[in-house]
């Protein structure tokens, strides 16, 4: 009798990676990300244990969109008051103050929405331009496909 394997939380061994986001589509990042993150890539994946690594991201605002969704695409955030929701564009968001926040959307919404998923993105690190504090972890170059 074949017996299923299940990952222990304890048993994960866990790698860094460093994603170069210049000039990639943001789609392409966020999918290759998220999967870096959730561990599919690996054969001890397990979907209610957190197998997935640290990924580190460059150079965000430099990641492009497709077509026209740098102007027609919304993010809308809603303050919980009357008449306050928020609209922005991506074009909005990069001449703001946060130009990574992106790609953390993109990534947040690929990743589940539970207590997994919460700790699944605390292994997310975005960065604008090409320095990075995770040089000590040494970390590999994943490149997108």
């Amino acid at each position: 009798m074949i017996k299923t394997f299940s990952a222990k939380a304890q048993d994960v061994e866990r790698k860094w990676y460093v994603i170069d986001a210049a000039d990639k589509v943001v789609g392409e990042v966020a999918v290759a990300t998220a999967s870096l993150l959730r561990g599919k890539h690996k054969t001890i994946f397990t979907p209610h244990v957190d197998t997935g690594d640290n990924v580190v991201i460059i150079n965000a605002e430099k990641a492009k969109f497709t077509g026209t969704k740098e102007t027609s695409k919304i993010y809308t955030r809603y303050t919980k008051y009357v008449g306050n929701q928020k609209v922005f564009t991506p074009r909005k968001l990069r001449e703001g103050k946060r130009p990574e926040q992106i790609l953390e959307l993109a990534i947040k919404g690929m990743i589940p929405k539970t207590k997994l998923g919460r700790a699944q993105l605390k292994k997310l690190h975005v960065y604008v331009g090409s320095e990075h504090e995770q040089a000590a972890q040494s970390p590999e170059v994943f490149e997108i496909k």
